[in-house]
């Protein structure tokens, strides 16, 4: 077997080294890191007294999201993960790489999205909210941290999620059961018949929501690396899913129960935390923060290591440029320094609402590509029921619409912002392609 040096370039992959309750781990580990603690006040903003409906629906717009993923999965399992899946559906065209380069970015933003929010809630442990730069200094202490992590090689990171999906999966049920039991099963700020909520805003929601499962994607990423993949790799989307479902819908209804829609509005940043507060008092309110600390740590390292294996392999696809810039060893180790710096330049220069809106823009017009890639070019190969991806591509225009609809009356630096990133991803990607040829 050829020896490693410092100046192989080629991308180490060990097959194997992935088990199924270590890629479940490491789904929720970046699923439940980003989404609870990060976007609860962000959807309840939005969707009002519906905001763990909301939760839910975006369940099921993720549920007909992954039957293309699983398919795929199955059929070609891949380091590569979603890169390797637009490249054959498209083959090695602008659309694969631009598209790769989206679910690229969606990560590094959702990185950056969770480590502001541990930063957020570790500050809640002080008396320093008005020390803002501590946030995105926290945050990139955070990402340098990941960065060692990941270094040191996959049995560390699989040892790490498992232990930490443990932890948080086991202290955010207690909360949820808790914070419901403290609020006597009375959820004051929870309707079904809400009267402050516009159907634009609720599905602006689900937008902002589904950024809350869409870490499942980060299994594929490791297809290569998981044992069986051709069953595992579904297998671990289908189960990673099932208990985010449950989690975030319960821990939905405990923040409801102890919270009004003004007060999580007012704390979006740090919502469970202040839920906390009225229910279980100074002690809870550690615990809160102590086990946000601990999910948001192990969803960085996980979607740190999934995120860069996909750009080290688009790279050894010649889709993406790629410069060592005099680093020694792999792409892998190159890719993830390129990740680390990026996810610290968004932790340093945008705030939570602006990373979760553009996040979820990038993500689902490279989920609508994955579907519409499924339904030109490969439904025969992967044997696919058609109206499922179909259904899928509807809901994320539906979705995708809406959110942009919010942003545009709201915000419009976002919908600026989405907008020139795609022209510069698609631009950028047509010309290197074309150069390259």
């Amino acid at each position: 077997m050829p020896k490693h040096t410092d100046t192989d370039r080629t991308p180490r992959y060990r097959e194997n080294s992935l088990s199924l309750v270590g890629a479940v781990a490491m789904g929720t580990g970046v699923m439940i890191g980003a989404g609870i603690f990060a976007l609860t006040g962000q959807v309840a903003e939005l969707a009002g007294t519906w905001f763990p409906f909301a939760f839910l629906a975006a369940a099921v717009v993720t549920g007909f999201s992954a039957y293309s993923y699983v398919k795929l999965s199955n059929a070609y399992p891949s380091a590569g993960g979603i890169g390797m899946f637009l490249e054959k559906a498209y083959g090695k065209t602008t659309m694969t790489g631009a598209c790769a380069l989206l679910m690229y970015f969606s990560m590094v933003i959702n990185e950056s999205l969770v480590a502001r929010t541990f930063g957020t809630y570790t500050l809640q442990l002080f008396d320093a909210g008005g020390v803002r730069w501590l946030i995105p200094a926290l945050g990139v202490a955070l990402l340098a941290f990941a960065f060692v992590v990941n270094i040191v090689g996959n049995r560390l990171i699989e040892m790490f999620s498992f232990v930490m999906a443990f932890l948080k999966i086991g202290g955010i049920t207690i909360f949820a059961i808790g914070g419901l039991w403290v609020s006597g099963l009375s959820f004051g700020s929870v309707s079904v018949a809400p009267n402050d909520t516009s159907a634009g805003s609720f599905l602006g929601a689900v937008a902002l929501a589904i950024l809350a499962y869409k870490g499942f994607t980060t299994i594929t990423n490791s297809g290569g690396e998981i044992v069986n993949p051709h069953r595992n790799v579904g297998r671990a989307i289908i189960i990673a899913i099932g208990v985010c479902i449950v989690i975030y819908f319960l821990v939905a209804l405990a923040v409801g129960g102890n919270l009004t829609i003004e007060e999580i509005v007012a704390a979006r940043d740090y919502a469970l935390a202040e839920a906390a507060r009225p229910a279980f008092g100074r002690y809870g309110l550690w615990f809160t923060v102590l086990f946000a600390i601990v999910a948001t740590v192990s969803g960085v390292i996980a979607s740190v290591f999934a995120v860069s294996r996909m750009l080290a392999m688009i790279t050894e696809m010649k889709l993406v440029p790629h410069s060592h810039f005099g680093m020694p060893g792999s792409i892998q180790k190159h890719t993830l320094v390129y990740t680390i710096v990026a996810a610290m330049l968004l932790t340093v220069f945008f705030d939570l609402s602006r990373i979760a809106a553009l996040g979820a823009i990038f993500y689902i017009v490279m989920d609508i590509a994955v579907h519409w890639g499924v339904l030109r070019h490969l439904r025969t190969d992967i044997d696919i029921k058609v109206w499922v991806p179909a259904t899928a591509i509807i809901l994320d225009v539906v979705v995708l619409s809406a959110l942009i609809m919010v942003k545009a009356l709201s915000d419009m630096m976002v919908v600026y912002a989405s907008v020139a990133g795609l022209v510069l991803i698609f631009a950028g990607e047509r010309l290197f392609l074309r150069a390259k040829s």
